[in-house]
């Protein structure tokens, strides 16, 4: 029978506890308490047909451990059997009860004073406990801490210098590393307006929202005429913004994914290589230089490199794909492997041509989830098909 028995109950309030209800209640009175619990009991048609099973249903409410809530009654009349009493609802009067019977109280404890130690000028942040008070109890070993960075940043908004430059006791900075999501949501209550920087989100973008420094992009290229040599090097890695100053008079600009393809890279006249990172070109697009110069784009046969295409050309829309073809896959096919999460989406950024064998891989009509990564294509092949885009650019 599908009545509520002590362990459903427990089940019920345990559920209550794991949404924050219970310690919510301790910060604010919400109404919630005292908390009545219907039971479902059994019917008068049920006392009929099953009475062993409805007395024994009774007697586990009667054994049941009541220390910490009261138990409601009500009387049901049946024909043959006469008047009955059954459980109907079990009341707990305040928080601490509930918390009692859950074996949480040193937990509720424990909160309150999380809740209590709350500095003045850290106040609206009781908001944020009301919302997530289990979250607090799982930081509740680092709280001094995270409110004394809390605490550094509101009295010195908008810094200009590093995380690792925060001068605090006991306080690193892979400590606020580890934390930013929550100094994050922290810091957008505690904050004004004018020292958040909303274009930015997420722990990725925790130093540019809060006004700190953060580790520059770095771009890596190799200069594969050595005509255009910088001090004597050819091989380097700046930082985007000292990329984008160096207008190189190069004409030709290729991008790969692949770092060995990158260093192997064969000498093209007027040309460098610049080494990518998969999706996201934003640091690139900073070099408005680039944008005047022949480029081309080396990826991965797949529909994840071709999604990766599809996105280089919203920055740089008149590049040229690379060894991306129908005719350069089918040469290789002793080197498929299997894609293991094929991209499914509609491409705006491909030719024709390429759109063809996009579709061709996301509908698996060369076989599952075809692959070819980009560094098993043969060199000699890549070095004819550079030798023919330098002959044609002449």
């Amino acid at each position: 029978m599908n009545w509520t028995k002590p362990a459903d109950m427990r089940a019920e309030l345990e559920k209550r506890w794991q949404r924050g209800q219970i310690l919510a209640e301790t910060l604010a009175d919400s109404g919630l308490f005292p908390l009545r619990l219907s039971l479902k009991a059994p019917t008068s048609a049920q006392l009929g047909t099953d009475f062993a099973a409805a007395r024994a249903w009774v007697e586990s409410w009667q054994n049941a451990d009541d220390r910490y809530f009261r138990l409601e009654w009500r009387d049901i009349q049946h024909k043959q059997l006469g008047r009955n009493r059954l459980p109907a609802a079990v009341m707990f009067e305040t928080p601490g009860d509930a918390a009692a019977l859950l074996k949480k109280a040193k937990e509720m404890a424990r909160f309150a004073e999380l809740a209590q130690g709350l500095p003045d000028a850290l106040t609206p942040l009781n908001g944020w406990l009301l919302k997530h008070p289990l979250r607090a109890l799982e930081d509740a070993e680092p709280w001094p801490k995270l409110l004394a960075v809390a605490d550094w940043i509101m009295a010195n908004p908008r810094p200009g210098i590093y995380l690792r430059q925060i001068s605090l006791p006991a306080i690193d900075s892979k400590f606020i590393e580890k934390h930013k999501k929550l100094l994050g949501e922290w810091l957008d209550l505690l904050l004004p307006e004018a020292a958040i920087d909303f274009t930015h989100g997420g722990v990725s973008g925790f130093e540019a929202r809060y006004g700190f420094l953060f580790k520059p992009a770095l771009i890596r290229f190799r200069i594969l005429d050595n005509c255009f040599n910088i001090a004597g090097l050819s091989d380097l890695t700046v930082t985007a913004e000292e990329f984008a100053t160096l207008n190189l008079p190069v004409q030709r600009v290729f991008v790969t994914e692949n770092d060995i393809n990158g260093l192997a890279f064969p000498p093209v006249e007027s040309g460098i290589v610049i080494f990518g990172r998969g999706y996201g070109f934003e640091a690139l697009a900073k070099a408005e230089w680039l944008k005047n110069k022949e480029i081309h784009y080396w990826g991965d046969i797949d529909t994840h490199g071709f999604a990766i295409l599809s996105q280089f050309r919203q920055q740089f829309p008149r590049a040229h794909s690379l060894l991306m073809d129908e005719e350069t896959l089918l040469l290789h096919r002793a080197h498929w492997v299997e894609e293991s999460k094929p991209g499914k989406a509609n491409l705006t950024g491909l030719t024709e041509t390429e759109n063809i064998l996009y579709d061709a891989l996301r509908d698996n009509r060369f076989g599952n989830g075809v692959r070819l990564e980009q560094e098993y294509v043969d060199f000699a092949r890549l070095c004819g098909c550079l030798a023919t885009i330098q002959t044609k650019s002449r």
